[in-house]
């Protein structure tokens, strides 16, 4: 049992950095495109990736993780190196960005939602947890550089997440138990679910001064316009 413990506690901890990573590429690469200098673009690094889990963390009255863990600052500048050394794969092509930007909220969806659980929290707190861990740090990120949330104006986002939380919950249901399975469920879904959103322009209604409509906008994030 403690040897399986190991090898989980092992699992979330790959997944978290890669989420890390993936999450400070997607700020580093919005703060190029605002041309921020090299600290300024590090600190949005560090938002992106660090501050959903912060924010996380004071709810759940626990240390901030990064306070005695310095990964993240590490990661945060490999992500400002390497968008330096190959700005020009990371910065051009929405692509890109999208694919970054959703690694890093389905990991850190599960990451938050599996630190509810040592918790001792149920599972619709964790679910909400884990949104929080995924999406926080996105909206601080894009207040940084005066841009309007992306979740609060485009496809399909923390309704994603939580999507990805809502399978893990129910696989148990249905005689799967395995974490790892679970996880990866997950994860898919978070992805095919972001996806097909912005393939197919899905998104949560408008409230506009009319009322309520389907329309949202077009325009792509971090293209600079305001």
């Amino acid at each position: 049992m403690a040897d399986l413990s190991d090898e989980i506690n092992i699992f979330m901890r790959v997944l978290e950095l890669i989420g890390a990573f993936a999450g400070a590429i997607s700020g580093v690469r919005l703060a190029s495109v605002k041309r921020f200098d090299w600290f300024g673009a590090s600190v949005i690094g560090f938002i992106t990736a660090a501050g959903g889990g912060t924010l996380r963390d004071v709810l759940l009255r626990v240390e901030p993780f990064w306070m005695s863990d310095p990964s993240y600052v590490i990661v945060s500048a490999l992500a400002v190196v390497s968008i330096g050394l190959f700005g020009r794969r990371f910065i051009s092509g929405q692509i890109t960005w999208f694919i970054f930007d959703t690694i890093s909220i389905s990991l850190f969806m599960m990451i938050g939602l599996h630190k509810a659980i040592m918790h001792s929290y149920q599972p619709w707190c964790a679910i909400i947890l884990g949104v929080v861990t995924a999406v926080a740090g996105g909206i601080l990120r894009d207040i940084c550089i005066n841009e309007v949330p992306l979740i609060f104006r485009k496809e399909l986002y923390a309704l994603a997440c939580a999507a990805g939380g809502v399978l893990y919950f129910l696989l148990p249901c249905v005689g799967v138990e395995s974490i790892y399975v679970r996880n990866i469920a997950g994860l898919a879904l978070i992805f095919v679910i972001r996806a097909l959103a912005i393939k197919y322009h899905l998104g949560v209604p408008v409230l506009t001064g009319h009322g309520t409509t389907f329309h949202h906008s077009h325009k792509k994030h971090g293209s600079g316009q305001s």
